[in-house]
């Protein structure tokens, strides 16, 4: 049985800022242990012996992609493609076009087998033609990974006979910030049943009587089934989404592991999730022939959607506290402490959450953390740079730090990786002075080429073509003085990349 891993990874987490930016979301952080929550989603599946599993398909934003791959690959799960989406559209596109790309490797592989004369055997395995599909948002922790397993093979042989699963998760307590699946008749001895409804997110009451009542569980928003039963059911409920990305998946190219989609026909693709396009209307679609069945999921699950919800998955001390990073608690309780740079005090302080990051530092009641997505659409109207980028800004080659900046200067602590380069480029408005503090820098300037070592410097004119590479085996690290009337990252004229940077 062929199951091929499609990873969504095209939110921003705007609740969890500061740590989370939008060029850095929070499936990029390491916000549970040593592996970012992306890292960890793929090594979910690390022993899963149920079934043959393939390299994962993700769908990510364009921004973060470099990084999205980096760390798939540092976790020994590298992706068999990156799907770029030109803007977000929600979950169903972007499974929409995992499908589509799932399919088409097949077809290469069975017409490969054609070629070598191997079809008949191709042809006696469906799965090589029509894979199943585990599809997991980038952004949860799962802290009982034999549980999830199990409950992933009772969903592979559910969708292995055509149905379209979820996976519920079986509730601790009456949650009002999740949505709920309403379960009937047990379908076999694997614990699967019928999926009979989605229910939007309750009040109170209804939360309670939900979870007593034994027949719902919250909506993880993980799902199993086929590729073609997923085409088939788009298809039927919303044919204005499938139609806009199979325009849109026609007109894409491979880039290395990156698989770009026709950006104008993706634009035009209507924005809706999973659930409203399809899974809510399955139930009662006794003509669409596509069984619906929802697998009871035990495993420690949490969607991480607020700073109360990672209060809550992190391990406490005896008052109930959580310190992360360079933190000191006296008399406190039920507080999270988040310290990214410099140290944080807490005294005398309950139920509070406090995250420091070099640029921000955010104080919130423990109850009130999903209002932080208003702080965030606060800094967008007014044009802050804290809701895009962290200080410490991640690139293909390496990564750079913004450590201070005033009228006409900025200085950057830039490293690059061994055998990286930057692009080949040049600036209208800044000028720049390197410093080399450790490794050697080959640095290109006009027509010149030159190496400078650590201890040496060379300076940049306005309007210069110039390139910073590193030639050796360990990191090379400069200090980067920009002085000019435009510091802006905008004034950055690429003239060669090896990244396909624009």
């Amino acid at each position: 049985m062929q199951i091929q891993p499609v990873i969504l990874s095209g939110g921003s987490g705007t609740r969890l800022w500061p740590l989370s930016r939008e060029q850095h979301p929070k499936q990029l952080l390491p916000l549970t242990g040593e592996f970012s929550l992306l890292q960890d989603t793929a090594r979910r599946l690390n022993g899963f012996a149920a079934a043959e599993v393939a390299a994962p398909l993700v769908v990510c934003n364009e921004e973060y992609r470099f990084i999205t791959a980096e760390q798939l690959r540092a976790a020994g799960r590298p992706a068999a493609a990156l799907i770029l989406e030109p803007a977000g559209r929600n979950t169903a596109p972007a499974l929409a076009l995992a499908a589509l790309a799932a399919l088409a490797a097949l077809a290469a592989l069975a017409a490969l087998a054609a070629r070598d004369g191997k079809a008949a055997d191709v042809g006696l395995k469906p799965d090589l033609h029509d894979p199943i599909l585990l599809v997991m948002p980038a952004d949860h922790v799962v802290t009982d990974r034999a549980a999830f397993q199990r409950a992933m093979a009772e969903g592979a042989a559910r969708a292995a006979e055509g149905a379209v699963v979820a996976f519920g998760i079986v509730p601790e307590r009456a949650e009002t910030g999740y949505g709920y699946i309403r379960a009937g008749e047990a379908v076999g001895a694997g614990g699967a049943r019928r999926l009979l409804a989605f229910v939007e997110k309750p009040d109170r009451a209804m939360a309670e009587a939900y979870v007593a009542s034994g027949a719902y569980s919250w909506n993880s928003g993980i799902f199993m089934l086929r590729a073609s039963a997923w085409l088939a059911a788009l298809a039927r409920h919303r044919p204005d989404i499938m139609a806009a990305c199979e325009q849109a998946f026609a007109g894409s190219r491979r880039d290395d592991v990156f698989l770009r989609v026709d950006k104008a026909a993706f634009l035009a693709c209507p924005a809706d999730s999973i659930d409203y396009a399809v899974m809510e209307k399955l139930p009662g679609d006794a003509e669409g022939g596509i069984a619906a069945m929802v697998v009871p999921m035990a495993a420690g699950w949490s969607d991480v959607g607020a700073w109360d919800a990672l209060w809550q998955v992190l391990e406490k001390d005896a008052d109930g506290n959580v310190a992360r990073g360079d933190v000191l608690l006296h008399d406190s309780r039920g507080t999270l402490a988040y310290a990214d740079g410099r140290m944080v005090a807490c005294v005398g302080v309950e139920n509070l959450v406090v995250v420091e990051t070099p640029d921000a530092v955010m104080v919130a009641h423990k109850d009130r953390t999903q209002e932080v997505k208003h702080v965030v659409a606060r800094l967008r109207a007014d044009g802050r740079a804290q809701v895009q980028a962290h200080r410490k800004v991640h690139r293909p080659w390496g990564w750079y730090d913004s450590v201070d900046c005033g009228e006409r200067f900025q200085v950057k602590r830039i490293v690059v990786k061994p055998g990286a380069s930057l692009s080949l480029q040049m600036h209208h408005h800044r000028a720049e002075h390197w410093v080399v503090v450790r490794g050697t820098a080959r640095v290109t300037r006009g027509e010149e080429t030159f190496l400078v070592a650590e201890n040496e410097s060379t300076y940049i004119p306005i309007g210069m073509k110039h390139r910073l590479e590193n030639p050796g085996m360990v990191p090379l690290e400069i200090i980067e003085v920009q002085s000019g009337g435009y510091l802006g990252e905008d004034d950055i004229v690429r003239l060669e990349d090896v990244f396909g940077r624009v």
